[in-house]
């Protein structure tokens, strides 16, 4: 990895957010998927064990640790099939916190940053819209100037952490006849009034992540509220979304390792025709292919990673990263699946919840089609 970061001490904190993740979370996390919903006390327990927004400067509250630490603990959540809750803690810290560190002002940072990292205010990010998902210059959310205020009207959904926000970073329309130039970033105190939540929305896997429809109905909020510059909003978005696709691609091979493991443990002790299933040549050829698979695309985004911290990760290769990461996520997931045969159809055996779960990686965050156009732009131009 980079020579900027010690990699003994990567080791180090990775074993604490295991040891972390196996006290606060696994005994539990069963009963959430059930629930539908993680409780909004485990935001506090993840800040006091260190696990929210520890690339975050130090004067902000957090530890200033390197970009890899950050990555590390959404890693192990994907590893150890707690795929709803590494989206929820990835959009928290690795996409509304790096937005502030990156655009906001002084002020805005030291209101909002300390507490993400303890987990005090949960941070959310709303862009996508029931008729503008990745085409964000459909939106039709507005912010209209009324004196040292904005007018904020409209809806958004699919929201990760809508549920449980404390501050949402809100794409609008300031100038609606200006396309991409007329959007500007806004954050929203969810606690004042013209703000409303609907219901935590069911979906097939990642069961209790928290995801909702937000709506703004003449919602008044201060122009201290607008991130950056006014008319920005796109260019911010734009520069942003590597890191949030990088991730998810992070993600994505942490998750296929778990499957991976899963699967292996499960073939050495299975016997069928009179043979442990991992004597089968299939089963060898199978684990060979998606093994293969795995480390490509791990050695890949480890590359990427290091461009991140380098400064030099462009749009298209974190493209790259996410759809090649994240479609290789889904085929380790169905062939792992398949190895178990009828057991891997029921919720009893972890590999059920790690398909289901993997399937909206190739959506979110910029779906496969969308990672497709930006890389063939970039080689073959519009």
């Amino acid at each position: 990895m980079t020579n900027h970061v010690d990699q003994e001490e990567l080791a180090m904190f990775r074993e604490s957010v295991i040891k972390a993740l196996e006290a606060e979370v696994k005994p539990h996390y069963e009963a959430w998927e059930k629930s539908g919903i993680v409780p909004r006390e485990l935001w506090n327990t993840l800040g006091n064990a260190s696990l929210l927004c520890v690339d975050v400067p130090e004067d902000c509250g957090g530890i200033g640790a390197p970009f890899q630490f950050s990555v590390v603990v959404g890693e192990e959540m994907a590893r150890m099939g707690f795929g709803a809750l590494s989206t929820n803690v990835m959009v928290h810290s690795d996409i509304v916190a790096p937005y502030l560190s990156h655009i906001g002002n002084e002020a805005q940072r030291q209101q909002w940053l300390p507490k993400m990292v303890s987990g005090e205010a949960v941070g959310a990010i709303a862009m996508t819209e029931p008729g503008a998902g990745s085409d964000l210059q459909a939106m039709r959310t507005s912010a209209i100037k009324d004196g040292d205020d904005y007018i904020l009207n409209g809806s958004k959904t699919f929201i990760t952490n809508g549920q449980h926000a404390d501050m949402v970073i809100v794409a609008a329309k300031t100038d609606p006849k200006a396309g991409a130039r007329g959007i500007s970033l806004f954050l929203v105190d969810t606690s004042l009034p013209g703000f409303s939540k609907g219901r935590n929305l069911d979906k097939i896997g990642q069961h209790s992540g928290d995801t909702s429809e937000l709506f703004f109905s003449d919602m008044r909020i201060p122009s201290s509220a607008l991130l950056g510059d006014e008319g920005q909003g796109f260019m911010y978005l734009m520069r942003e979304l590597p890191r949030e696709r990088l991730v998810i691609g992070a993600l994505g091979v942490a998750a296929a390792r778990g499957s991976l493991d899963l699967t292996i443990a499960y073939a050495q002790e299975r016997e069928l025709f009179g043979q442990k299933l991992s004597q089968l040549q299939n089963t060898r050829f199978e684990i060979a292919r998606m093994e293969t698979d795995y480390r490509i695309n791990k050695a890949f985004v480890d590359q990427c990673i290091r461009e991140y911290e380098d400064g030099k990760l462009d749009a298209p290769t974190a493209s790259m990263a996410k759809y090649s990461a994240t479609e290789m996520q889904c085929r380790v997931a169905d062939g792992c699946l398949q190895l178990f045969g009828g057991y891997g159809y029921t919720t009893e055996y972890p590999i059920s919840r790690n398909f289901i779960d993997a399937r909206v990686q190739r959506i979110y965050g910029g779906t496969s089609e969308v990672m497709k156009e930006i890389i063939a732009r970039s080689v073959l131009g519009r």
